[in-house]
């Protein structure tokens, strides 16, 4: 007689979040009593820091100057083109979710959501409709995704996409000197607050990265010239300060240029990071080089590969992999590293917070200014971690 077998469900202690609370906080007695003794202590510190937020803090420092808080003093009658630029990052990242898959997910959702939600609360009629376009943004984006997924270069089309979406935020920025619907806007005068704070950690991020890889490539190559060149470049830029760097960009600089050109010092701060940023990157990416081991190059040898090829398809994809946390650590610490271009004259999210506080009407308002800057810093912070901690499983980086 054939027996039939009755598959068990497992005990509902062992799944979801009674499962997970049992196996990762009160697995054993002392587990236990270390999640409740942590508890116990977070309590008493976030009590009053909760009462406080909710009950005491004036938030009206920051709401009646949030416009000063994201763009600094761009012009008024221009505000649409900061607004149109992240309809288009919404639509991008919308469109890269269902690419993708779930790494952007988070992102898209995340951004969608925190400004569907701002729209719950006091801004005017305009603010609230473009608060709201954004989620709607995203969900275009991920219908266009879902009809370019079918295609083989779906992936190639989603990068392409980031790159004109890039371009075309630049123009709107900055405008045309002789346009007339698109008139310029200088960087030095009228760029600031968080719109400065993301131009300068964008541009820092996507350029040092491609010159620290050369950089390390050429600290490792066999010509004397390009080896010295580049140990030289990495050891002096590592040996000062952000600080210094920036100083140099903004004084020194203009002395070697003809007179006939001036640089804005948005630009020169910019070049100053970056470098600042390649360095250190090359140096992570030397580490990840020196971590392959040298019977894979000569296997590559012994079957014909040319030195270029070796270096393309064997040796960098594999540094790359993993020197992942450690470049985006560097990365996180360019995006707060740039509240020190205060002093080259820049306004910055932190030093618009500092500016505010300056206002007869807002003096001793510290904590509501700089807890609202603390937690931008930290979402923008964590989100480049979990795209970290997100290609680092997509790679299997730490597993065999």
């Amino acid at each position: 007689m054939a027996v039939s077998k009755q598959e068990l469900a497992p005990p509902r202690g062992e799944t979801g979040l009674l499962g997970w609370m049992r196996k990762n906080l009160f697995s054993t007695w002392y587990s236990g009593l270390l999640t409740l003794l942590s508890l116990g202590v977070l309590y008493l510190f976030l009590r009053s820091a909760i009462t406080w937020a909710v009950r005491t803090a004036r938030w009206g420092v920051v709401t009646e100057n949030l416009r000063l808080f994201m763009i600094g003093s761009y012009p008024p009658g221009q505000s649409w083109r900061p607004a149109a630029c992240v309809l288009i990052v919404s639509c991008l990242l919308g469109l890269s979710w269902a690419i993708w898959g779930r790494a952007m997910r988070i992102f898209a959702l995340g951004l969608g959501g925190m400004l569907g939600l701002l729209a719950l609360f006091r801004f005017a009629m305009p603010t609230r409709l473009w608060l709201l376009a954004n989620p709607v943004a995203v969900g275009v984006g991920y219908g266009l995704g879902l009809l370019l997924r079918r295609w083989r270069r779906a992936g190639m089309v989603a990068l392409l996409a980031w790159l004109l979406g890039f371009g075309v935020t630049w123009v709107l920025l900055q405008g045309f000197r002789k346009a007339v619907g698109l008139p310029y806007v200088s960087m030095e005068s009228s760029w600031g607050g968080l719109l400065l704070t993301f131009v300068l950690s964008i541009v820092g991020i996507i350029l040092s990265f491609p010159i620290g890889v050369l950089l390390a490539l050429g600290r490792r190559s066999d010509l004397p010239a390009v080896r010295f060149s580049s140990i030289f470049f990495i050891e002096v830029v590592r040996g000062v300060p952000l600080v210094t760097i920036l100083f140099m960009a903004n004084i020194m600089l203009p002395l070697f240029l003809p007179e006939q050109i001036r640089i804005e010092r948005v630009v020169r701060a910019m070049v100053g990071m970056l470098l600042f940023s390649a360095a250190y990157t090359a140096e992570n990416v030397r580490a990840g080089l020196q971590s392959i081991p040298e019977g894979q190059i000569e296997a590559a040898k012994a079957v014909g590969l040319k030195g270029s090829l070796i270096t393309s398809l064997i040796v960098l994809p594999q540094a790359l992999r993993l020197v992942i946390p450690a470049n985006v650590g560097q990365f996180i610490s360019l995006f707060k590293d740039t509240s020190l271009v205060a002093i080259i004259g820049l306004l910055d999210l932190l030093n618009i917070g500092r500016s505010v506080l300056s206002q007869p009407e807002f003096m001793g308002l510290q904590r509501e200014v700089f807890a609202f800057v603390a937690l931008i810093y930290g979402i923008f912070s964590y989100a480049m971690s979990y795209g970290s901690y997100r290609l680092e499983k997509a790679l299997g980086l730490g597993e065999r």
